[in-house]
């Protein structure tokens, strides 16, 4: 396989998305019209991607579902599992906690950290929530190498940057702000509320948008009427 663009990987799990719904339905094969159609791509793009995996449609018949769907799940490093931990478990932590789609993908939650007296302790998915003064003790011992970071604001850089230090290399912060790590360390960014005000913005520009007039069916010409012969 051979390296793969940014832009590529961040295509991939759409791919994957759609090609598990084709799989439910009990589609075998796709062709890179359908699936492109799906994702939202072009067919030539998505060929393109796919490429990069060394994966090729059979000519006349498709992509195989079940195959493709292997290939990339390998590529995503789904086929190992990977440790993750939650730090943060206030509202949005504890439904991320709650979700359910952790371990088809690959992931196993092996930690739960909070700094409120009033949740730790408590038992959250099956995980007792940990005091957020462990959090490097028990990352280290769990091997965990990705986090999610649910924290407010003021406590997200000094949580990425006690996380990085215990050996995490990649973090999904839902922080309300940026946060800076070092080569080697990767991080997405989720802003529920930006994204809320790019959806805002779209809605007001379409409201504010002329309504089409109403298309009018032309009158029809009357015909002259026939003049009167002269004797």
């Amino acid at each position: 396989m051979r390296a793969l663009p940014p832009t590529t990987v961040a295509r991939l799990p759409g791919y994957l998305r759609s090609l598990g719904g084709l799989a439910s339905e009990g589609v075998t094969t796709t062709s890179s019209d359908q699936l492109a159609d799906l994702v939202g791509a072009s067919p030539a793009q998505l060929r393109k991607d796919l490429s990069y995996l060394g994966a090729g449609g059979r000519r006349g018949v498709g992509y195989e579902v079940d195959h493709l769907r292997k290939q990339i799940a390998q590529a995503l490093g789904m086929a190992e599992e990977r440790q993750l931990v939650i730090v943060g478990i206030g509202n949005l932590g504890h439904a991320l906690a709650t979700y359910s789609g952790f371990a088809d993908r690959g992931f196993v939650l092996v930690g739960l950290f909070d700094a409120d007296p009033s949740l730790v302790g408590t038992t959250v998915a099956g995980h007792v929530v940990e005091h957020v003064d462990r959090l490097e003790e028990v990352v280290e011992e769990v091997g965990a190498s990705i986090a999610i970071v649910a924290t407010p604001a003021s406590a997200a850089q000094g949580t990425t940057d006690r996380l990085v230090a215990a050996g995490v290399t990649g973090i999904l912060n839902f922080a309300p702000r940026t946060v800076r790590v070092p080569d080697g360390v990767d991080v997405r960014e989720v802003d529920l509320g930006s994204e809320l005000q790019i959806l805002g913005f779209h809605a007001r520009r379409r409201s504010a948008q002329p309504a089409p007039e109403p298309s009018r069916e032309p009158e029809p010409e009357l015909a002259p009427e026939p003049v009167a012969a002269v004797d």
